[in-house]
């Protein structure tokens, strides 16, 4: 009967030859709710707070709205989260590991057991946000830029290695390793998560929250997750969940196919500008449809990756056989496929396109082949121009008053600044309008090799041409993960 919480027997299924435990959703089903038509990302949600609860923080009620989610007067409901894992950057892990480190500092002098202090779920800290390009534009600017930066951090470095070897629970991914998200998307996400109880083995959906707002990379592999506060993530790594207010799901139908010349980042960027007219703020958003079935799952971390910019919680993509194959081609243990495909199956959250579509709060229709290559930014990204409109729209934006959007430059030739600058043995002039930094450093980008390559190839053909970077120009390129910077060479593209 609905509502009826009397607590669903756990289920076993078999995987090569070994028996795994799961919290069936399917129990819920057989009491009345529509599971199978809810949101995968809620699906999620429900199978978090089904197996997590404990009578005092997650309780019946939580696991009734979470099922309801389909009556509108569900919508804002408090509901308690707690993650599979916790992401952290050095940035705000540093601290976080700090505290913790003070906890057992404080134990001890109690005369208490100091070792007992250790984070209650995993963590995985990624050293990202310690880099800096002091050189650059010579061939010994990485080797001099990573020396500057181990000096620069040799007391941070060391309290984390201390941490590594002392602390239980704590993962953490060295310096020069790759940007925290690429890594999380590449090596670190599992999709699945095991923990041993007295039951058995329990398989669960791996979920997680970081202390960066593009956690939401991880979106495009399907696991849940979203950027908090570290204080938030601290709260979490000692047993406190994350509470939100449970959401509307915004579906965005994909259709179509893009045109040859339309790149991920060209996606992103519509997609942003579409989702911030329609205002998702406070909202998770779900793709599916034809065109989402096509799209490459760097794609998808590509969109996903853009949450912030768009406004919502998530931008959330499905667990599907392209899903599956990411994990196979990104060296995951064939195992793990197999319980994630096992699980999943299971439970109901795997996408396929023969099911009946899920019920959303309201869809927006998205259709790729409308999309045009375009240029974003400096500081707004959903203010999107298309590439043929960049030179006027440039020499504008240069006019434009600050308030509108603009530099509040005065462009007319008699009057324009200019400072004559000397760079080595050569004297370069600079004037108002001169592009003096051009970096590929976001993750948005190096996550994807197709955009990645691309770059190389462009790089080429202006090579090819004579083109050079002027001597102000100060240039510098962040692969996000060694596995890019072997592609490139691989590729014969990382020298243009």
């Amino acid at each position: 009967m609905k509502g009826d919480f009397s607590l669903p027997e756990m289920r076993s299924l078999t995987v090569d030859g070994q028996t795994y435990r799961y919290h069936p959703l399917s129990a819920l089903q057989d009491m009345g709710y529509a599971v199978h038509r809810l949101p995968f990302s809620i699906r999620i949600l429900l199978e978090a707070v089904l197996r997590q609860r404990d009578a005092r923080t997650i309780t019946d009620e939580h696991v009734h709205a979470v099922a309801d989610w389909a009556n509108p007067k569900r919508i804002g409901t408090e509901i308690p989260f707690k993650p599979a894992r916790i992401l952290l950057q050095d940035f705000t892990g540093v601290p976080a590991i700090a505290d913790l480190a003070a906890m057992r500092d404080w134990l001890y002098r109690q005369g208490g057991q100091p070792e007992n202090v250790n984070p209650l779920i995993p963590v995985d800290l990624v050293v990202d946000h310690s880099v800096m390009v002091d050189e650059a534009g010579h061939a010994g600017a990485f080797s001099a830029n990573i020396t500057h930066e181990f000096k620069r951090n040799a007391e941070r470095y060391r309290f984390l290695r201390w941490a590594q070897k002392a602390f239980k629970n704590l993962r953490i991914v060295p310096p020069g390793t790759g940007i925290v998200h690429q890594v999380n998307l590449e090596y670190l996400a599992a999709l699945v998560q095991s923990r041993e109880t007295a039951a058995g083995t329990v398989l669960f959906p791996d979920t997680l929250v970081g202390s960066d707002s593009h956690t939401t990379m991880i979106n495009g592999l399907g696991i849940v997750g979203w950027g908090v506060g570290g204080i938030g993530a601290e709260a979490c790594m000692l047993g406190q969940p994350i509470y939100l207010n449970l959401p509307e799901v915004v579906g965005v139908c994909v259709t179509g196919s893009r045109s040859e010349t339309v790149t991920a980042t060209d996606i992103a960027l519509a997609v942003t500008r579409l989702l911030r007219q329609e205002g998702v703020v406070g909202k998770f958003v779900e793709f599916f449809g034809s065109g989402y079935e096509k799209m490459s799952l760097q794609d998808r971390a590509t969109i996903a990756n853009m949450a912030p910019e768009y406004g919502a919680t998530m931008g959330y993509f499905p667990v599907d056989q392209e899903s599956l194959n990411y994990l196979r081609q990104t060296g995951r243990d064939l195992m793990l496929v197999k319980k994630v495909e096992a699980n999943y199956t299971a439970q109901g959250l795997l996408s396929r396109s023969e099911e009946p579509q899920p019920c959303y709060s309201h869809v927006i229709d998205l259709d790729l082949g409308s999309i045009k290559s375009g240029v974003a930014g400096p500081r707004r990204p959903q203010d999107l121009i298309n590439l043929g409109a960049l030179k006027n729209r440039f020499r504008e934006d240069l006019a434009r008053p600050a308030e509108e959007g603009g530099f509040g430059l005065d462009i007319n030739p008699k009057t324009t600044r200019a400072a004559i600058l000397q760079i080595g043995d050569e004297s370069v002039t600079i004037k108002d309008g001169s592009v003096v930094l051009a970096a590929i450093t976001s993750c948005t980008n190096t996550s994807n090799p197709m955009v990645m390559l691309g770059a190389g190839l462009m790089a080429r053909k202006a090579v090819a041409l004579g083109l050079r970077t002027p001597a102000y120009v100060k240039t510098s390129l962040t692969p996000g993960s060694q596995v890019v910077t072997e592609y490139l060479a691989k590729a014969g593209l990382l020298s243009d």
